[in-house]
């Protein structure tokens, strides 16, 4: 009962002194400490007990006004790494790839004030024209919404929390999702320019991979991100990062991903990274990478050769015009490797397969050698499969003293 009369008390001094709380978070606090020391002395000359935790109400009456309520709890929590609700009364979490249901039960009024709060800071909307939405919250996190009537009944909401916890391909081998030996030739990789693609499944870890591959670009390169929703971060010195848009209520204004990725080539890039490739956006970046420019960019696939596959089918959505014989050989000249992720039952991220595309087309396949898969030890193959690539030794990576580093 208490917090909830200094929670009214707090948006009524709010209302009155015209504080946003979205703006100034440090004067909603403020506010928030008098009206809960006022209390409390109010309380002890009445006689009546103290509040059980100062600090704990005042947290909760933050979270209420300028946070995302009782939510925020679990966003502030940084063993959580996504949030969803399927309805008021069910809110999940996952830990560690682990989900679970918790105990929080909302109203669809809550759900509705606490989505549309957290839709403002985007400038993105959401209405029975547009009953989809994608957008970032101040932290970060990725948030995704459904309204009915495309969903049955309740608003669906997912918040994928980006839980930076690995930066660099060593970060990724102290957490043992990456060979220490397979992550020196990657790192090879990418300052030599050779274009690789991230696949796996959902939650398998594909934007941690593509953020720890992207810090091995060297710094004095240009870097241009297009993403659906701002998800990539890196430490570049010269980077430019674009995200889509929707249109506003005319219809007008879009801004798409293939758009995106035909701009970042007008914007003097040394490097393109794609977040997610997901339809013909596939196109333009092909084109992109066939055309001499270094690039990364992530895919959803059961495994590596699947994603070369689908690379090979997504640009065909871009129009009749474009056909397979067209697109096979230009995937196969465009990409050099594939780096496949899985995720286990127990939540364990892992390297599971890297792929070499060797450049050759064997009727509607490209051609690909298996330079690693899980458990695998030693490199002698994959640093093989590198042997004349004119590309290191322009960026001056010596392949036999990196053999020899791994064979010691």
């Amino acid at each position: 009962m208490a917090v909830g009369l200094i929670e009214d008390e707090v948006r009524e001094q709010l209302r009155s002194r015209a504080v946003d709380p979205s703006t100034e978070p440090e004067k909603v606090r403020s506010i928030i400490a008098e009206i809960v020391s006022a209390t409390e002395l109010a309380r002890a000359r009445a006689g009546l007990p103290a509040l059980p935790s100062a600090k704990d109400e005042a947290k909760a009456v933050f979270d209420a006004v300028a946070g995302f309520g009782p939510l925020q709890p679990y966003l502030d929590d940084p063993s959580i790494e996504e949030i969803w609700l399927n309805e008021p009364a069910r809110v999940f979490v996952a830990r560690s790839g682990i989900p679970e249901l918790t105990n929080t039960i909302l109203t669809p009024e809550q759900v509705r004030t606490l989505v549309e709060r957290m839709l403002r800071s985007s400038g993105r909307r959401l209405d029975l024209s547009a009953p989809f939405v994608d957008a970032a919250l101040p932290d970060g996190s990725r948030l995704h919404v459904v309204i009915p009537d495309v969903t049955r009944e309740f608003w669906a909401v997912n918040i994928r929390k980006f839980v930076a916890t690995s930066h660099s391909l060593d970060d990724l081998v102290r957490r043992g999702s990456l060979p220490s030996g397979l992550a020196k030739i990657l790192s090879a990789c990418v300052r030599a320019g050779l274009n690789v693609l991230v696949s796996g499944q959902t939650q398998a870890g594909k934007t941690t991979m593509l953020n720890c591959l992207a810090s091995a670009i060297p710094p004095t390169e240009r870097v241009i991100t297009c993403e659906e929703v701002f998800e990539v971060q890196l430490a570049a010195r010269d980077w430019v990062a674009m995200q889509c848009r929707q249109p506003n209520l005319e219809g007008n204004g879009e801004v798409t991903l293939r758009m995106l990725v035909k701009e970042a080539l007008r914007m003097r890039p040394s490097r393109v990274v794609v977040g997610e490739v997901r339809q013909a956006e596939s196109l333009d970046l092909l084109l992109a990478l066939n055309s001499g420019l270094p690039g990364l960019a992530t895919l959803h696939a059961n495994s590596a050769r699947e994603a070369l596959t689908k690379l090979c089918t997504l640009p065909l959505l871009a129009g009749p015009n474009i056909s397979s014989s067209f697109v096979v050989p230009t995937v196969a000249s465009a990409v050099d490797l594939v780096v496949h992720l899985g995720l286990d039952r127990h939540g364990r991220r892992s390297t599971r397969e890297v792929l070499r595309v060797t450049g050759r087309v064997e009727g509607d396949t490209v051609e690909t050698i298996s330079l690693y898969e899980e458990g695998q030890d030693t490199y002698p193959r994959l640093l093989a499969a590198f042997d004349g690539e004119p590309r290191f030794a322009r960026a001056g990576i010596d392949l036999a003293a990196l053999a020899r580093e791994l064979s010691s």
